[in-house]
């Protein structure tokens, strides 16, 4: 009897074989290393911070504790989180690597120098090491950007010139080499970091909104959308450069309004029962709410520091959580749908937010302020415990990156 033969299948048939994968898998892409780090420092730094904010403990710096937690969260733990997006998503937008293996290490590597040198060295050799990290980045994106003839993307490459040039001001004003107050410089950094989110926000939220929604079509509206970046530029310039006064109000007012008329067409209430899309929806919210605070501190009805969080924890710190989470599961091969452990990481980056913004203005005491540190730290341990296995590991299906 003859049996028929069970072909085999012609190698070439199914196509190239992938190369091996080059390197460890933490040094793959930016926001493996960066990611990781920006974490860990959240949820070490803010509880210590704290703990000398209350004289219970020391920290070991030149800088006073104030000027130390505003810089480390700005330039230590945002900065770092925009550094490792933009060097995963220079990948995405031109199809060539930025930084990775040496080249990254080396970034990343630079980033921690800083973080220690803050406690451990003398100032002058901190300020040194903390303002080397954006040039550089800026300078290898920049690069890549016009070598694919990728110009869209290069406001954000002055953007971190820009955030660069402020970490600057910062450690000169604070070595006495200029004459300005270093807080003024810390708030041009927050301003810049607000608008790099505003950016980034009116490009990913609809997108990743429509995405997850069939049939849902979101069209964005260039006269609004200018009006949103012009309004807030213009109202963040006058708090960073001007007294505070009524045209400070009125541009904090206008771009609040400007910008709850942007989420308002986002459609948000689509997002209900998907926490990775409403995380970043609710922490869109705190930029109007921010603006709103910022247009009474510059009327003198509150102190500015409600504003100030905000923005920083809640809206910063919310887009964070959510875009850390999203980037990162589809970056490992990982499936778009959070678990109840980073849902609850949400929950407590934004109950950190009205903790830290707005239960101060009711009730200011040193247990709201433990309550609001203990909420973040333990969100980003959450976040430290599901993804740090993934982060420095291979993707689970296999693909470089």
């Amino acid at each position: 009897m003859n049996h028929p033969l069970t072909p085999i299948a012609d190698a070439s048939a199914r196509g190239p074989i992938p190369p091996p994968l080059q390197g460890l898998p933490l040094l793959r892409l930016g926001m493996r290393p960066f990611y990781l780090g920006a974490a860990a420092f959240a949820a070490i730094s803010v509880p210590w911070w704290v703990a000398a904010a209350l004289g219970v403990i020391a920290v070991p710096t030149a800088l006073p504790p104030m000027l130390w937690h505003a810089h480390e969260m700005l330039f230590g733990f945002a900065s770092a989180v925009i550094v490792g997006f933009l060097l995963s998503a220079g990948k995405a937008w031109t199809g060539l690597t930025v930084a990775r293996g040496p080249a990254l290490g080396g970034l990343a590597v630079l980033w921690l120098a800083a973080r220690l040198a803050a406690v451990t060295t003398p100032y002058a050799v901190y300020a040194v090491l903390d303002v080397l990290l954006l040039p550089l980045v800026a300078a290898l994106l920049g690069a890549v950007l016009l070598r694919a003839g990728n110009r869209r993307n290069l406001p954000l490459v002055a953007l971190l010139v820009l955030l660069a040039l402020a970490n600057a001001a910062f450690h000169l004003a604070c070595l006495d080499l200029i004459e300005m107050p270093a807080i003024r410089a810390l708030h041009a950094a927050l301003a810049l970091i607000v608008l790099i989110a505003s950016v980034m926000g009116g490009r990913v939220i609809p997108a990743f909104t429509m995405g997850a929604t069939p049939g849902l079509k979101l069209r964005s509206t260039p006269r609004l959308e200018i009006v949103v970046l012009a309004t807030s530029a213009v109202a963040l310039a006058l708090w960073v450069l001007a007294p505070p006064g009524p045209w400070g109000v009125i541009a904090f007012g206008a771009a609040a309004a400007a910008h709850a008329m942007r989420l308002s067409g986002w459609q948000s209430q689509v997002t209900r029962g998907r926490p990775i899309l409403w995380i970043l929806h609710v922490s869109y919210a705190w930029v109007p709410i921010g603006f709103a605070l910022l247009a009474l501190a510059q009327a003198g009805l509150i102190a500015p520091s409600a504003g100030i969080h905000a923005l920083a924890v809640g809206a910063i710190g919310g887009l964070i959580i959510g875009m850390m989470t999203r980037t990162a599961r589809g970056h490992t091969g990982r499936p778009l749908r959070v678990t109840a452990i980073e849902v609850t990481a949400y929950v407590l980056v934004l109950a950190a937010a009205v903790l830290r913004a707005l239960v101060p203005l009711a009730a200011p005491q040193p247990a709201v302020l433990i309550a609001a540190a203990t909420a973040w730290s333990t969100a980003f341990l959450l976040y430290l415990w599901v993804f740090a296995p993934w982060l420095t590991s291979t993707r689970l299906d296999g693909k470089d990156g």
